[in-house]
């Protein structure tokens, strides 16, 4: 298998890697000899996933073919491409261009990325003749990423933008909640649950319908349920201001889902707030919802659920019989810090 790197998106410190592989996974791709650095995932995985990833993730900014690491100073890179056989990617007649990202400060004092393009573009030139650098409209692009006091450098296969992402911000849609969660987590939350394409995916408190919005765009079929009303007619308006159906929408109880199975779940629950978590306290109703989950999933599925870390929900998932798969934390403001938590639902012995 070829190996292949992932320029990852800062705003968060262990969601973006954990994204690209639960999306490997839920869509049956084999990974190996996995190497993160800081914003950079490393991996050996068919070309075609590169695909898919560029369709799902969220957090995701470039997918390349890797080519070499070195240690980031001009000596050891030079002979890193010294030994580095190019013409697997580059043939002769194509033109190139050598394109240097730094990741925060690293190799700062001894790598000026300018310097580096233009060495690169020179020594890749020389062992490849025939070939051209074009800095405007090339063939093919390299790109290096200075990180972790290495040198990551492949060539692009794609880039990913995240304005689609921007356009879906909660107050873009026409029915707003302050507590709405960004489309990027939600579809990241959506990968984590490893839903695939034409798997149906519940959020048992779908309030603005982000999680549904987000497992639709993937191909899911996505089912909302909320206790208030004015949630669920609020979905519908947010669905059909992006030209989208849910599966279905139910204005009821999410601990007593008029459903027999489900594949994934995805949710947020609300947090202390009386009108909409049909008068329990939090800690337990998401440990309803963890239960009602658990009854809807077959084995080998899961839920992935947020809540405030001071509920240490991964406890709470372990024991109503789930197998706690792993967590991720995601700053909000002063009094709260969410915990992502994926579960999957394991054979009872």
């Amino acid at each position: 298998m070829p190996k292949l790197f992932f320029l990852l998106s800062g705003e968060n410190l262990t969601l973006p890697a954990a994204e690209v592989k639960a999306i490997l996974e839920a869509e049956g791709y084999v990974y190996s000899n996995v190497c993160e650095f800081d914003q950079v995932l490393s991996l050996d995985s068919d070309l075609d996933s590169v695909r898919l990833v560029q369709i799902r993730s969220a957090y995701t900014r470039v997918c390349a073919q890797e080519l070499l690491v070195a240690n980031a100073n001009y000596t050891d890179i030079a002979d890193a491409v010294s030994k580095t056989d190019f013409s697997d990617v580059l043939k002769g007649g194509e033109s190139f261009v050598v394109r240097i990202n730094r990741i925060k400060n690293y190799a700062d004092a001894e790598i000026n990325t300018m310097t580096l393009e233009i060495k690169l573009g020179g020594q890749i030139l020389r062992q490849n003749p025939g070939t051209s650098v074009n800095l405007k409209n090339p063939d093919k692009t390299f790109i290096g990423i200075i990180t972790n006091n290495k040198l990551v450098l492949g060539l692009k296969l794609t880039d990913i933008t995240s304005k689609t992402f921007s356009e879906r911000r909660p107050r873009k849609k026409p029915f707003f909640h302050p507590s709405a969660m960004p489309s990027k987590m939600a579809r990241c939350m959506v990968n984590l649950s490893r839903a695939k394409a034409e798997s149906v995916l519940l959020d048992p408190f779908c309030g603005t319908g982000t999680s549904l919005i987000e497992a639709t765009f993937i191909g899911c079929r996505a089912v909302g349920v909320d206790a208030q009303k004015r949630m669920v007619l609020g979905t519908r308006r947010n669905l059909k201001h992006f030209g989208i159906e849910a599966e279905g929408l139910i204005w009821g109880d999410s601990r007593k889902i008029p459903l027999f199975k489900v594949d994934a779940v995805v949710t947020d629950p609300p947090y202390g707030r009386s009108s909409s978590t049909l008068k329990s306290t939090t800690i337990q109703l998401v440990r309803d919802v963890l239960a009602a989950s658990y009854a809807l999933l077959g084995v080998g599925q899961r839920i992935c659920i947020a809540a405030p870390k001071t509920l240490n929900i991964s406890q709470l998932g372990a024991e109503l019989g789930f197998k706690h798969v792993e967590s991720h934390f995601a700053y909000v403001h002063a009094t709260l810090t969410r915990e992502i938590a994926v579960f999957e639902k394991v054979q009872k012995s």
